[in-house]
């Protein structure tokens, strides 16, 4: 398929590509492309304009930042991936970038492109979700930070106003005593997730101090698992206890529905990799050999 006719403009700053956002409230942002452009040939949307970041280098790294990990919204997939600071300090979205697509897609595509996209079966939400980061947009009012917790808005939909571009996720660094983990069940033919579970276990001793469990694919928006959280913190985990928690990781939600998987499967799914998901974080905490 063939796009319809646009207009296209490569700004070489921030700055740039919002004057230019301003201009053209129509025009569509384009990031690593593997979102936008699939649409646009088949013709799901047809944008008069096109802004394309690619050529805003300050948009595309990792660093730290006191407490704080740092990535560029053009960060690719693979840099991410294959950084040793991202596996260091945030290792579920180091194995959630490793498991998007194949290699052609991972040097292509970025993290910022994929989150403001906001598909319902990608891996970075549950990672996000987990790792409870920030990600931070500017716009014509200035710059805002928003919880990852609140970027999720709706299927394809994140709270990033059309007139404001994603420019760097944030993560907080976390304590010692800490796990984390990312396991999907990928859709045999896209390798979109039909459950993706990210997990994130602190434990003090014997007993969990803080859990976090992010979802993606099993929703029509990816959510932490509250009640699987609740009912590991506090706990002394053992493989019964997970089990048990991990019963709840679909509760509150009304699962996806599609040829492959229809909602009691994806829920089925959802209960089981949680609880491989928390067993492979607990497995990762010092003093633990628990990883499957």
């Amino acid at each position: 398929m063939i796009p319809a006719a646009f207009d296209y403009y490569a700004p070489v700053s921030v700055d740039e590509a919002l004057e230019l956002l301003k201009a053209l409230p129509d025009a569509k942002v384009l990031a690593g492309g593997h979102s936008l452009l699939p649409m646009m040939k088949l013709r799901v949307i047809s944008p008069a304009h096109v802004i394309d970041l690619g050529r805003i280098a300050a948009l595309r790294g990792i660093a730290e930042d006191g407490a704080k990990l740092t990535i560029g919204a053009l960060t690719t997939h693979w840099m991410i991936e294959s950084s040793p600071l991202v596996r260091a300090r945030a290792p579920i979205l180091a194995e959630a970038a490793g498991r998007i697509g194949d290699v052609q897609v991972r040097n292509v595509g970025t993290i910022g492109g994929n989150l403001v996209h906001a598909d319902p079966a990608a891996d970075y939400p549950a990672a996000v979700l987990a790792g409870e980061a920030e990600m931070v947009v500017v716009g014509a009012t200035g710059r805002r930070t928003i919880p990852a917790r609140e970027f999720f808005t709706g299927v394809l939909a994140s709270a990033v106003r059309a007139d404001e571009i994603l420019i760097e996720i944030r993560l907080p660094r976390l304590p010692p005593g800490t796990g984390q983990a990312y396991l999907k069940f990928p859709h045999p033919a896209s390798g979109f997730a039909v459950v993706g579970v990210a997990a994130v276990i602190r434990m003090r001793g014997t007993r969990c101090v803080d859990a976090r469990i992010g979802i993606t694919g099993v929703a029509p928006v990816p959510y932490r698992a509250g009640a699987v959280e609740r009912a590991l913190v506090g706990a002394a985990l053992d493989d019964r206890l997970i089990a048990a928690a991990a019963e709840h990781a679909a509760d509150g939600v009304e699962p996806n529905e599609d040829l492959f998987a229809d909602a009691d499967y994806r829920a089925h799914l959802a209960r089981v990799f949680t609880k491989r998901a928390v067993r492979a974080a607990l497995g990762r905490v010092e003093g633990h050999h628990d990883d499957p």
